[in-house]
């Protein structure tokens, strides 16, 4: 991933720093004999809850806080605070619409990395803070469903009183406030918090959780980002899945990058929620520390909104979770200032935006096995081969011509069955065929289906005395498929459990 801000960076990064601290655990929590801090360790079904959240928010800790009251004013304490949405006038920002929508941001600064960290992560020294990953995460109304939406960081689109530029850009010339307000104007959803985490938060969490497992259908070699790794799955630890995360070096760029960033999410998500994490007091208490050290929320986002967000989504599992990305109608356009950005594509995009805001689900059920065996089977489709059980000459082979013409797959010829008395014509088959069967059987009256547990993915028609004649299938020649347009294109979703490499 390059570190250019299309070709305009304004300097000033400094003035949307903040100062860091690190977490002051609640009273009493000190363990007097380790000086170790323990957790309270209330229901495993709260931590999920809160766990669940800040996963999906690339923190995966904002909302772990629903532990318990101390723990959460504890961790609401160290969270660092950005005064986001006070210069916001209200009557020009989209109306609420009782979901919650959060803007979270990975800011790309250096500034808490020593030289040679920065050196190890491979993510050079350019000054400043601009947004290297923009996602909108959406928890519905009903608190029951979250939806992630990434946001190319080169999409190119109009920033309120700076003119068109990439999308990133808003974080560099106006900070957190400026990022809400491009977003909401070109997006018109109302966002209501701001999550932000830096690149060492990113790293310390993955550290934390004890590593990830990624997976890749092809290999990427990307030297820049010090990224060789061969297709298939991986456990990386959080220097490695930050480079996977942050690296373009694939053919769809930019696009690529944030199906490998949902991909890490759901992983983190995965590991978070593991026994392994919720049960172990110093293991949850490292994971929370090192998330927290570096993330940065709204005003709004105090101790109570907090907990009872904590609470309302304590039921909430990775099948809830679903990820999709803005749709893209060109990837290689030209700016008017010679280099290449995104455009989006705006039918389909405010399609997308208008269920967020409507709270209608992205994703679709989907089609499972009872739906395709209740789909009508087609000859073209079913594999067929003739035995005679009659002793009639030729008529093994008429059958053969007759199936091969009303398209049936018939790939070897006819011969005699193992008796000649056979009474009634059979179509036998194996246990996962028996709708093909039943469909073969109605063109060849008074025939009769028999299972038959040896055959894998072939029908047998047993010729028997009472064989009249075939009734060729009707089948109706499919429609022709109309080319569908940039907006009519189906979006690509998935869920976190989805995103689990198996």
């Amino acid at each position: 991933m390059s570190d250019d801000n299309g070709g305009r960076n304004r300097p000033g990064g400094g003035e949307f720093r903040r100062e860091r601290s690190r977490p002051i655990p609640p009273e009493g929590r000190r363990s007097p004999r380790s000086g170790r801090i323990t957790v309270p360790s209330p229901s495993v079904r709260r931590r999920r809850a809160g766990l669940v959240v800040m996963s999906v928010l690339s923190v995966l800790v904002l909302l772990a806080s629903g532990t318990s009251w101390a723990i959460t004013g504890w961790m609401s304490g160290s969270l660092n605070r950005f005064d986001v949405f006070g210069g916001l006038a209200d009557g020009d920002r989209p109306e609420e619409t009782g979901g919650l929508t959060f803007l979270v941001i990975g800011s790309d600064s250096r500034e808490a990395l020593a030289e040679e960290d920065r050196t190890a992560l491979s993510v050079g020294s350019t000054p400043g803070r601009r947004s290297d990953t923009m996602m909108l995460l959406r928890l519905n109304h009903e608190r029951d469903r979250i939806t992630v939406v990434g946001v190319p960081r080169d999409l190119w689109v109009d920033i309120p009183g700076e003119g068109e530029d990439k999308i990133n850009a808003a974080y560099a010339y106006g900070g957190p406030q400026l990022a809400v307000r491009t977003v909401e104007s070109v997006t018109d959803v109302r966002i209501d918090h701001y999550v932000e985490v830096d690149f060492a938060g990113f790293v310390g969490v993955v550290d934390a959780l004890g590593g990830i497992e990624v997976c890749l259908p092809e290999a990427i070699d990307d030297p820049k980002a010090r990224l060789d790794m061969a297709a298939g799955t991986h456990r990386v630890d959080g220097a490695e899945a930050l480079a996977f995360a942050r690296t373009r070096a694939t053919p769809r760029g930019d696009l690529d990058r944030i199906d490998r960033q949902q991909q890490v999410l759901s992983a983190m998500l995965d590991r978070a929620l593991s026994s392994e994490t919720l049960s172990d007091p110093g293991k949850l208490t490292a994971f929370l520390d090192s998330a927290l050290s570096s993330v940065t929320v709204d005003e709004g986002l105090d101790t109570s909104t907090i907990n009872q967000l904590a609470y309302q989504m304590r039921d909430l599992d990775m099948s809830a979770v679903n990820f999709t990305q803005v749709p893209i109608a060109d990837m290689d356009f030209w700016t008017p200032r010679g280099d290449v950005a995104l455009l989006w594509d705006e039918p389909a995009a405010r399609d997308l935006f208008a269920d967020i805001n409507a709270d209608r689900p992205i994703t679709e059920p989907s089609a499972g096995p009872s739906a395709q065996e209740e789909r009508e089977p087609a000859p073209a489709d079913i594999r067929v081969r003739v035995f005679n059980g009659t002793g009639t000459p030729g008529l093994g082979a008429s059958l053969d011509g007759s199936l091969t013409g009303a398209g049936f797959q018939v790939p070897d010829a006819a011969s005699d069955w193992s008796s000649r008395n056979v009474p009634a014509t059979q179509i036998r088959h194996g246990a996962d065929d028996t709708a093909a069967a039943e469909y073969v059987a109605r063109t060849i009256p008074g025939a009769e289906t028999v299972e038959d547990t040896t055959l894998d993915d072939e029908i047998q028609i047993v010729i028997g005395f009472n064989y009249t004649t075939f009734n060729a299938p009707e089948v109706e020649a499919p429609e022709p498929e109309e080319s569908p347009s940039a907006g009519d294109a189906p979006l690509s979703t998935s869920t976190a459990r989805d995103n689990i490499c198996g």
